[in-house]
């Protein structure tokens, strides 16, 4: 696995140049034309500027009569933390292996391009560079790009642009075991998170978005390694590109249930959620008229049903809180655990008792067809709203409600055995069983058990569909069950809560293959040469309080300290540190030579006063220019951040307007801490941490910048 191991690199870093040389020569020897696109490219966020220097890898294999582009995409850079064996190591071997299949077939009508961006883990800034700049980025075209966020399972079509249709036939056509659906990329847009599709696609290319997610515990750690890449995961990825490659304006819903991946046009979800809202109302007007409900009844039923939604995510969150209480380490993790199998058991059990409690203690008072109807209007009411906000995702709860809702009414109206009537009767269960439990499982693995309440939510609608088949082994409703009854279920369940909790928190334990998660950083004041230990652990390892032994910040540079931190005196490091240097400073404009220092790799300015204009001039990389709004949370006003600087520097310019006094801080950053005297590595049951500054010796210098007379 050569590829891989030539991507586990930073941007800007040593290992990123070699990285870089050796795709561009293995892609020469495919015969591609390749050339190295170099450019500095800004990204904006709130009150912040960020800037990298980028070297793209851009391949073409022209085709025999080309009519548009394929463009193939995967990004080369890792996270700082990881080798970035899957993310995106397993992709861009994916791509070489198939440029080798597409070269010893016969050749392709359509050109294919091959983007092997750099600066993705920074603010996707390769690929917004490409669709920027490069001639073949403004051409448009059709899009494959492709991600990790874990280390295992199948690749999934996540995500999708807009007028889909010809995509997803394509998809579900070439590809010889299809994953995903159209929900997940609803789904995608719930986490704090992009991939170069973004840029991509807005930039005009249309196209399919993959990713392998499970295992998602080792996502951006030192665990994504090849040791740890699911070698059927790689396969799959590869697979579905290569046929994807040889296969190749309106949007269809795709999903797959009992092994087929069943499709239909968006045309559809409309008159579906509509023909689902009909068949609730038909459902309630034979129960009314047979008296098992009334339209009180019917209201009071349906309002009900939000009690156990809004219950069983709040105790999905509640048992989050209590895990991260008992074992802080957790909250490092994101939620994203080793095993979290018996957690998850454990939201299973807790909406099961949740939905199961609401339907025994309203069903006397209720009656069962009102809870039933009320269940159903609720994912009818679903579907409908979806229908509007997110079409994609209406299926999954306009499909159970319509089938629940026909069963239930052949089971009213058909005179047929108990049997038969219970048989018609499952087919909204089973419907919602092909769909919503293999959602939740998507959420878990997606986002975690810091966000297990979407995963609740999901399970609880599941639940409402289906407690009514277990009518048929209930107490009649005139017979008051006994309090014993009563009470046996919720403690059954909550006996069997502890005891999964209990088992998760012996089986997830840490050790040398599911190591735990820590922060910590260097910062020197380059000025003053003290120097300090910062981690932002809850409750840090006994390794990490090696470092740090309290609370103290205020020795820590201006702009630094953000939260509850704990610190400790550190060794000074042979460094010379950041310096800015004043090029001009006159009413509104503040223009800066910034250099890092030898061996830094990235550069942070942090600003006292909000700015409005950010540009960066960087040698052969160029100048980019970018506007900025509103200030940062939690630091200073403003920040600029260069990825990537080079050794003689970059030239900043900023608009900060009508200030006669400006504070400053610069911070220079590099990889790692073993610089520093007296580091001891890592013991193996510990690896760094996922927060921006972990693992990294910042050295700063601070300025009062006084503007020209």
């Amino acid at each position: 696995m050569p590829y891989t191991q030539a991507t586990g690199c930073s941007i800007g870093s040593p290992a990123g140049d070699r990285a870089r040389d050796y795709l561009a020569g293995q892609l020469r020897v495919a015969g591609l034309e390749v050339e190295i696109q170099p450019r500095s490219v800004p990204v904006p966020r709130r009150g912040l500027a960020t800037f990298g220097q980028v070297d793209n890898i851009v391949g073409r294999l022209r085709g025999t009569d080309s009519t548009g582009t394929v463009l193939i995409a995967a990004h080369y850079d890792s996270a700082a933390m990881g080798p970035g064996a899957s993310d995106d190591g397993a992709a861009v071997a994916s791509m070489l292996e198939t440029v080798r299949a597409l070269r010893g077939g016969p050749g392709l009508r359509n050109d294919i391009v091959l983007l092997v961006s750099d600066g993705e883990e920074d603010g996707v800034l390769g690929a917004e560079a490409f669709v920027r700049e490069h001639p073949l980025g403004k051409a448009g075209g059709v899009l494959l790009n492709w991600e990790a966020r874990g280390v295992s399972g199948p690749s999934l079509m996540f995500e999708t642009s807009a007028n889909n249709a010809r995509l997803v036939e394509t998809f579900t056509g070439a590809v010889p075991a299809p994953r995903g659906h159209s929900a997940m990329v609803e789904l995608y847009r719930l986490l704090p998170n992009n991939t170069d599709f973004t840029p991509l696609t807005k930039g005009g290319f249309a196209g399919m978005n993959f990713a392998y997610i499970q295992r998602s515990s080792l996502y951006h750690t030192a665990g994504d390694s090849i040791a740890n890449l699911n070698r059927g995961s790689l396969q799959h990825h590869g697979s579905n590109m290569l046929a994807l490659v040889r296969a190749l304006d309106h949007d269809v819903t795709y999903f797959r249930a009992l092994g087929i991946m069943i499709t239909y046009p968006d045309q559809l979800v409309w008159p579906l959620a509509v023909l689902t809202v009909v068949a609730v109302a038909g459902l309630a007007l034979p129960a009314r008229a047979k008296r098992s409900l009334s339209l009180p009844r019917l209201v009071a039923a349906t309002a009900s049903a939000v009690v156990p939604l809004a219950v069983s995510a709040a105790l999905a969150q509640g048992l989050w809180e209590l895990l991260v209480s008992w074992r802080p380490a957790y909250d490092l993790m994101g939620g994203l655990l080793h095993r979290p199998r018996p957690y998850q058991a454990a939201i299973v059990v807790l909406c099961a008792l949740t939905v199961l409690g609401w339907y025994l203690v309203l069903r006397r008072r209720l009656g069962p067809a009102a809870l039933t109807v009320g269940a159903l209007t609720w994912l009818a009411g679903l579907g409908l709203l979806c229908a509007h906000v997110a079409p994609g995702a209406s299926f999954l709860f306009a499909l159970p409600a319509l089938t629940g809702s026909l069963g239930w009414l052949a089971a009213v109206l058909l005179r047929t055995p108990a049997w038969a009537q219970t048989v018609v009767a499952m087919l909204g269960p089973v419907t919602a069983a092909m769909l919503l439990p293999s959602l939740a499982g998507n959420v878990f693995d997606g986002m975690g058990l810091a966000l297990g309440g979407v995963s609740a939510l999901v399970l609880a609608l599941f639940g409402l569909i289906v407690v009514p088949i277990a009518e048929s082994s209930l107490p009649d409703l005139a017979t008051r069950p006994k309090r014993a009854t009563v009470l046996a279920v919720p403690l059954t369940a909550l006996v069997l809560t502890a005891g999964l909790v209990a088992a998760g928190l012996v089986v997830d334990d840490f050790d040398a293959d599911r190591r735990r998660r820590m922060h910590l950083a260097y910062v020197m004041d380059a000025a003053t040469r003290t120097a300090h230990w910062v981690s932002a652990d809850v409750d840090p390892a006994q390794w990490t309080k090696r470092y740090v032994s309290g609370h103290d910040t205020a020795a820590l540079p201006p702009g630094y300290a953000r939260g509850t931190l704990w610190t400790g005196q550190a060794p000074a490091i042979a460094a010379e540190g950041p310096r800015a240097d004043v090029l001009a400073h006159s009413r509104d404009t503040l223009k800066l030579h910034v250099t890092a220092g030898k061996g830094a790799r990235s550069v942070t300015l942090r600003l006292d006063q909000p700015m409005t204009h950010a540009t960066a001039s960087a040698g052969r990389f160029g100048s980019a220019s970018v506007p900025v709004t509103g200030t940062r949370v939690g630091t200073w006003p403003s920040e600029i951040r260069f990825r990537g600087i080079p050794a003689r520097g970059v030239q900043i310019t900023v608009r900060i307007p009508g200030k006669e006094r400006i504070g400053l801080t610069v911070i220079a950053e590099t990889d790692g801490l073993t610089t520093v005297p007296g580091f001891v590595p890592r013991p193996p049951d510990l690896v760094a941490a996922t927060r921006e500054d972990g693992d990294l010796a910042a050295v700063t210098r601070s300025y009062t910048l006084t503007r020209d007379s």
